[in-house]
């Protein structure tokens, strides 16, 4: 399955729930109040969120006002311009080598198996990668992600569970520098009940990690649950508060009609979306693209 096809599948449930009313909306009439309004609705359906929908339909009217639009179908060109224009705001990060990429979340969101499908992608690349199982707080975390690692082919650092996560990634740098590996990818504990622990768990990570790597590049990514909606809007808030985050994964896209949520990350947080995930497979994680996004949101093959 191609790139496009694998992206239109994921969103097959968004899409199934917007699709006819987007189709009615832009086929004929006269482009009013009334249409806005039920332009409104469709998005907020969708999960784009109130105050980024409110953001888009302002472009619109300007674009409308500027361009002498004057049908619906040149209103349709223009909508989809604007949504890519504003998942690409923030640019996604521009990797360097050695690279390490902590990845934060909170717990059922995919972390792991989303820590796992990166490695995969990396060492598809060419990149050699190690695994750093920092999450020794929920019990079997690391046997979870060990499996992840012996799918994608890749080392892996552990420490037993209630272990420090600062030394296992003092460990796994260590181990990192001397085989001169490409690609360090962290995983971290996803509590939240005790904001304070964790707080204080990942600064001293990220600590160790400017003192003992800082020829690496470092970044933070947030995992994130699409089928949670608005609410992964707040996870991020949260995180951002403990951590610069640098970019987003979202996860389980295929089992959601809130596919909308994308630009409501993009719109509000003004952090990238780099990866999402659109399927149960390994190879299911795909870097992020705006017009095969917003293509695959409109049900348009690209030529």
């Amino acid at each position: 399955m191609g790139l496009f096809s694998k992206i239109k599948e994921g969103l097959k449930k968004t899409r199934d729930k917007i699709a006819f009313a987007f189709n009615k909306l832009f086929t004929g009439g006269a482009l009013n109040d009334e249409f806005y309004d039920e332009l409104e609705e469709v998005l907020i359906s969708a999960d784009v969120g109130v105050e980024t929908t409110e953001e888009i339909l302002e472009r619109l009217r300007d674009a409308v006002d500027e361009k002498l639009i004057r049908t619906r179908e040149e209103v349709r060109d223009e909508l989809k311009a604007i949504m890519c224009d504003l998942l690409d705001e923030s640019e996604k990060p521009d990797y360097t080598y050695p690279l390490v990429i902590l990845v934060a979340g909170v717990n059922g969101v995919g972390k792991t198996t989303a820590i796992g499908k990166l490695a995969n992608k990396f060492r598809l690349m060419g990149k050699s990668v190690t695994l750093a199982a920092a999450d020794t707080f929920r019990a079997a975390a690391a046997d979870q992600l060990t499996v992840w690692a012996d799918r994608a082919k890749v080392r892996i650092i552990k420490h037993a569970e209630g272990a420090d996560p600062a030394a296992v990634v003092y460990d796994a740098i260590a181990s990192a520098k001397s085989k001169n590996t490409d690609v360090l990818l962290i995983d971290t504990a996803g509590r939240l009940h005790n904001k304070k622990n964790l707080m204080n768990e990942l600064n001293k990570i990220m600590r160790v990690i400017d003192r003992e790597y800082p020829e690496a590049m470092r970044l933070s990514y947030i995992v994130l649950d699409a089928t949670t909606g608005q609410n992964a809007v707040s996870q991020v808030d949260v995180f951002d508060e403990i951590i610069d985050i640098d970019g987003i994964i979202l996860t389980k896209l295929d089992g959601t009609a809130k596919g909308g949520v994308v630009l409501s990350i993009a719109g509000q947080l003004a952090v990238p979306v780099v990866y999402i995930g659109v399927g149960e497979g390994i190879d299911d994680l795909e870097d992020f693209d705006s017009e095969n996004f917003i293509d695959a949101l409109f049900d348009e093959q690209q030529s």
